[in-house]
C-alpha cells in the first residue's frame, strides 16, 4: 500500500495545534499518584522520520539514529525553565508540573532552588562527562525534568541501580551510597532518557561520547550505569501517554527532534 507522507512543516503545524488545544483544557484536581497514567496523548509524528533507520540493527542502527536526532534546535539553560512548564505539565492541572522522582504535582511558579521548589534535574548527571549546563547536552530537555529540590540533591550524580533505603518525599524512590532507584512508574522513562543521551552525544560535535555501562561510581567519566538494570527498567515500564506526549511536545514545539526509544523501545535491545 502506498504511504501518504504529509510535508513535515504542515505535519508539525497540525500537531502543534493539537498539543496547544490539549494544554488549554480546563484544570482539574490533580491526583499525583496516577498523574502519569491519566495523561492524554494529543499528537503523533510522521513515521518517515525514522526512514534512515529502517532495517538496521546494532551499531548501524545506533549510527542512523544519531544522525536523525542530531538535527535539533538547541535551547539556552534559562529557556529550559519555560520549556519544562509545557513538557511536564500536569494533565489534570494546567497550573502545575509533575515532578519526575516523586510524582507530586507542584505549581509551575515554584521553580527555583529553595526547599519546596522544583528545579531542573539532569537525568544524565552533568558531571558524568563534565558538560555542565552549557548549550548542548546540558540543556537537552529530552533528559531534563522537574524534580523536588531536596530529592534532586539526594540523587546528586549517582548512577542508577536497584536497591537502597526510601528517599524522603521521593514517591517510592530508593537510594544508597552509590546509586539511585526511581519510583516504579518512571523507571522506564529514566532508562529511555539515558539511552537517548548515549545515541545523541557520540563525541563528534565537541561533547563527550556518552555511554551506559555496568558500573556505579563512574564519577566524571562520560559513563552512567547500570546498563543491565536500565535495560530491565525499559522492559518493565513501557512508555505511557504522559511520556509519549512529552516526546511529541519536545519535537513539535522546542527541539524538533525525538527520543527514538519512546517511539521504539524495542530498539534498546537491538543496540545494547
Amino acid at each position: 500500500m502506498l504511504a501518504i507522507r504529509i510535508p513535515r512543516r504542515k505535519a508539525v503545524a497540525l500537531a502543534t495545534a493539537a498539543v496547544l488545544a490539549g494544554l488549554a483544557a480546563p484544570a482539574a484536581t490533580a491526583t499525583p499518584a496516577t498523574a502519569t497514567e491519566t495523561a492524554t496523548t494529543t499528537a503523533s509524528y510522521d513515521p518517515a522520520y525514522y526512514d534512515a533507520a529502517a532495517g538496521k540493527t546494532g551499531t548501524a542502527l545506533k549510527s542512523a539514529l544519531h544522525t536523525i536526532i542530531s538535527d535539533q534546535t538547541k535551547l539556552s539553560y534559562s529557556a529550559v525553565w519555560n520549556a519544562l512548564k509545557v513538557t511536564d505539565q500536569d494533565p489534570n492541572n494546567s497550573n502545575n508540573v509533575i515532578l519526575l522522582y516523586s510524582g507530586v504535582s507542584r505549581s509551575k511558579s515554584l521553580n527555583g532552588g529553595d526547599v519546596g521548589d522544583w528545579n531542573r534535574e539532569h537525568v544524565w548527571a552533568k558531571s558524568h562527562g563534565d558538560f555542565g549546563t552549557s548549550t548542548g547536552p546540558g540543556t537537552d530537555i529530552h533528559h531534563l525534568r522537574p524534580t523536588d529540590v531536596q530529592v534532586n540533591s539526594i540523587r546528586g550524580n549517582k548512577d542508577f541501580d536497584n536497591g537502597g533505603s526510601a528517599v524522603a518525599n521521593g514517591g517510592g524512590s530508593l537510594t544508597d551510597s552509590d546509586s539511585f532507584e526511581p519510583r516504579d512508574a518512571v523507571k522506564g522513562d529514566v532508562a529511555r532518557m539515558i539511552f537517548y543521551m548515549a545515541v545523541r552525544y557520540e563525541g563528534a560535535d565537541g561533547w563527550p561520547d556518552l555511554e551506559p555501562n555496568d558500573s556505579v561510581n563512574n564519577g566524571s567519566a562520560p559513563y552512567i550505569g547500570k546498563l543491565a538494570v536500565l535495560k530491565e527498567w525499559n522492559e518493565q515500564d513501557p512508555p505511557d501517554s504522559f511520556e509519549r506526549r512529552r516526546n511529541d511536545v519536545i519535537f513539535e514545539s522546542f527541539q524538533h527532534n525525538r527520543n527514538p526509544f519512546i517511539d521504539h523501545p524495542e530498539w534498546v535491545e537491538s543496540i545494547w
